[in-house]
């Protein structure tokens, strides 16, 4: 009997032993297990100046011979979802109409705000946005020529070559805008818009119409409302940085 309660004695000692040497091991192994760092700071967005060119003018300059243009874009992020926006640039363009042959060339500036109404993933700084501007051109209007019908010409128009210049022409615009701008690579950002414009005041020429206002564009008798896109390429100049 003695000898039984000693062998009993010997196996729970040993079973002891294992359990415990079991725990040290696993102890051992969570302590050589690769620590995780996770970054509990909140993003933070960049804030600065994006200034660019307008591709579409571009484009166009190159593939109609009766276009000319170029326009610097731009916009500086002031407040979270909110931007200041301008667009700067010079235009010409004829208007060969059937009875008459206009070219309308001159400067222009549209300024105003945008806000960003996309949310973006952890690290993205894409915009997709609405914007308001006003517009405000200084040009003058050239007529190279122009038909007129009298009572006594059997056999047509009577085409007069002359041309008509007016100077110092203006005209004042609204605009609500509505684009997306895509970041790239690096700051870098591709951008396309289209508006919805509607002319406030203009200066005309003596003897004829306005029928093309650098920014503005196109222009007709029956209505006041006229429409435009873009597509610029811009390059972000960060300044700071502010928490999401």
């Amino acid at each position: 009997m003695k000898q039984l309660h000693t062998y009993l004695f010997f196996i729970n000692l040993l079973t002891i032993s294992c359990l415990y040497g079991q725990e040290e091991q696993n102890i051992k192994a969570k302590d050589t297990l690769p620590v995780i760092a996770i970054d509990t700071l909140p993003p933070a967005e960049k804030y600065g100046l994006r200034a660019g060119v307008d591709l579409a003018r571009i484009i166009r300059s190159t593939v109609d011979n009766k276009y000319s243009g170029f326009e610097i874009v731009g916009d500086y992020r002031f407040y979270k979802n909110f931007y200041i926006a301008a667009e700067v640039g010079n235009e010409s363009l004829i208007r060969d109409e059937e009875n008459i042959d206009v070219e309308g060339s001159g400067s222009y500036i549209r300024a105003g705000i945008d806000y960003n109404i996309y949310d973006n993933w952890y690290g993205m700084q894409n915009n997709i946005y609405v914007g308001l501007r006003y517009g405000f051109s200084t040009f003058e209007q050239t007529l190279n020529e122009y038909s007129i019908f009298t009572g006594t010409d059997y056999f047509g128009a009577n085409t007069i070559t002359d041309k008509i210049k007016a100077k110092d022409l203006t005209a004042g615009w609204a605009e609500l805008v509505l684009g997306i701008k895509v970041e790239l690579i690096g700051n870098l950002y591709l951008g396309a818009n289209v508006s919805l414009k509607t002319l406030i005041s203009e200066k005309k020429p003596d003897r004829f119409d306005n029928l093309y206002i650098p920014g503005f564009g196109r222009t007709n008798d029956f209505s006041n409302i006229g429409v435009g896109y873009g597509y610029s390429i811009s390059y972000l100049i960060p300044f700071f940085k502010r928490k999401k």
